[in-house]
């Protein structure tokens, strides 16, 4: 769970456990159907989108979850910091959720997906290497250090993990070659 500055409350587990999203349901609007009609988001569509957002780290996503238009979001945003904070928060909880499975995955030797496909490490990486500036800016404004001290700490689980594939795949290859 991650505690959140300025009284904030935190974005968790324990929240995500109420509101997996299975359970999200988005009621209370009208959908677009082309007709012109704006979505009506619900009373408490903020912390769906957070939640979800913690969730997926995907904005549309989660925007779709909540009920509401990603202009919304964003515009919510750019004009509320508190929501952007939360915004924030979310994005890294995200982050660390990826980090971790991927770090489990290796450890387990759990290379496929549910539906049995082989799990795509680059692909994770590629994510975490890509978000990286956001996850340190969350982290930091968390913990009161540096961007580019957070930014060197990710830099160095991405080259753990990448060092991890390597290895696995090298312990592969030895087994069946």
């Amino acid at each position: 769970m991650i505690r959140q500055q300025g009284g904030l409350p935190p974005i968790g587990m324990a929240a995500l456990s109420r509101f997996t999203l299975r359970s999200i349901r988005v009621t209370g609007m009208t959908k677009n159907t082309g007709s012109g009609k704006a979505l009506r988001p619900t009373k408490n569509w903020k912390e769906k989108f957070l939640l979800a957002l913690a969730q997926t780290s995907n904005v549309s996503r989660s925007a779709d979850i909540a009920g509401v238009d990603t202009s919304t979001v964003y515009r919510l945003r750019s004009s509320e910091s508190e929501f952007a904070r939360r915004w924030l928060a979310a994005l890294w909880e995200g982050y660390e959720h990826l980090e971790l499975e991927v770090l489990r995955r290796l450890r387990e030797g759990d290379l496929k997906t549910e539906s049995g496909e082989k799990y795509d490490f680059a692909a994770a990486i590629r994510l975490l290497s890509a978000h990286r500036d956001t996850a340190a800016q969350a982290k930091a404004a968390q913990r009161n250090v540096s961007a580019a001290e957070i930014r060197a700490s990710i830099d160095r689980k991405v080259e753990e993990i990448r060092y991890r594939v390597m290895q696995e795949k090298s312990a592969r290859d030895a087994c069946d070659g």
